[in-house]
């Protein structure tokens, strides 16, 4: 089967990454995958796919070939396509004749005429829809990201399947109109393999005796603050260590405030994957202390590391550790609760040995990329039978 995938490439971010590990996936079992991505000028380039020859003229024969969009502005967010970007896209389509089109949604209008695209085209249409949500809706953030489940449930309606990633999801998208026959919960999956625990220096190599790590955007939305103002309340001495992993538009403001004068180190991007799993292995404890989130790619990528894992019930993460396989923090007092509970993870490495091996066993139970995957393929022969039945009801 032929995969036209619609994705991001860069910045980097969930869907990035969503993007890399399910096509990459796809073709080592024996997929075609055709990837097309928006693209700002020819300079705008990323390399961490297998998915990386640029295509002058699209190729139907070739294994993978890649497809720049025109776009004006692309982040980690929203995507701003140009004018033609759809003209660009429709014609790709008409050449590489995929036998169906699989758009991670990159929040661009281009999500909202991509069904009529693929109508036109006779190609079926399917979505995985990213945007996190609280589903308590207990600030601006989370009542925003609702917003934006509004604005695309009447879109999403037109889509053959949409994918989302926990049941939350779903019963939000049918609430706002979305058919449930045509909303599949199909969760992240992580390569268990590659992820797993296993040595590192990390440990000699920073001088610390018990390592905490934050990984992801310091952006409003990750309350990452709550997370430094209770380490910084809570004391936690010379041979404790919070390693700070990602960067976004807060960093340089909380770097002057939070530093290593109390234990913290700010890491910055990591692009080197293997660099980040070896921080993983080195560490004792994950922290994610957002207040919205889909279904965290990092959390599980540390809870298939073996990490203790602290998360808010923001989004799907709660859903993940619930029954014992990490603590469920309120993300409306993490900073209190955080300071009673760092403390004790600091000081209790039995603790964190078992929450780490739980941790493990959930993602071994229902978070394995090649789960992951087979739900995809059983989803997309669904989809390719119901569209060829459509198609000789009308002829």
């Amino acid at each position: 089967m032929h995969i036209a995938w619609l994705g991001k490439k860069s910045p980097f971010c969930g869907n990035v990454t969503y993007s890399r590990e399910v096509t990459n996936a796809l073709l080592d079992r024996g997929y075609q995958v055709s990837f097309l991505h928006f693209r700002q000028d020819s300079h705008d380039t990323h390399t961490d796919t297998r998915a990386t020859s640029i295509v002058s003229d699209v190729s139907h024969d070739a294994t993978a070939c890649e497809v720049p969009l025109p776009c004006f502005y692309k982040s980690t967010l929203y995507t701003i396509p140009t004018l033609k970007s759809s003209k660009v896209l429709s014609e790709a389509l008409r050449q590489l004749k995929p036998d169906l089109v699989h758009a991670s949604l990159t929040l661009s209008p281009l999500d909202f005429v991509l069904p009529e695209i693929c109508e036109e085209l006779n190609l079926p249409l399917v979505a995985t829809f990213h945007p996190p949500f609280d589903r308590r809706r207990r600030n601006l953030t989370s009542s925003t990201q609702h917003l934006m489940y509004q604005l695309y449930a009447p879109f999403l309606a037109n889509y053959d399947q949409t994918i989302v990633f926990s049941h939350i999801q779903r019963d939000l998208l049918v609430q706002l109109g979305v058919p449930p026959e045509r909303v599949a919960v199909i969760p992240n999956g992580v390569d268990a393999l590659k992820y797993a625990p296993g040595a590192s220096d990390l440990k000699a190599e920073i001088g610390a005796e018990r390592i905490f790590v934050y990984q992801g955007r310091i952006a409003l939305e990750k309350n990452v603050e709550s997370l430094l103002k209770a380490w910084k309340h809570s004391e936690m001495g010379d041979r404790s260590q919070l390693l700070i992993v990602g960067d976004g538009p807060l960093a340089a403001s909380f770097m002057a405030t939070y530093n290593e004068e109390q234990g913290i180190r700010w890491l910055g991007y990591i692009a080197d994957e293997q660099r980040r799993i070896d921080i993983l292995r080195g560490a004792d404890v994950f922290v994610l202390p957002s207040f919205v989130e889909g279904l965290s790619l990092s959390l599980l990528e540390a809870m298939s590391c073996g990490l203790a894992c602290l998360a808010t019930d923001a989004g799907a993460d709660g859903e993940v550790l619930e029954n014992g396989a990490g603590v469920v923090l309120n993300s409306q007092r993490v900073t209190t609760e955080l300071q009673t509970l760092l403390p004790l993870f600091r000081d209790h490495p039995e603790i964190t040995s078992l929450l780490g091996y739980k941790a493990r066993q959930r993602v071994l139970e229902r978070y394995t990329l090649d789960k992951n995957i087979t739900q995809l393929e059983q989803l997309y022969a669904e989809v390719s039978d119901c569209s060829t039945n459509i198609a000789v009801s009308s002829a």
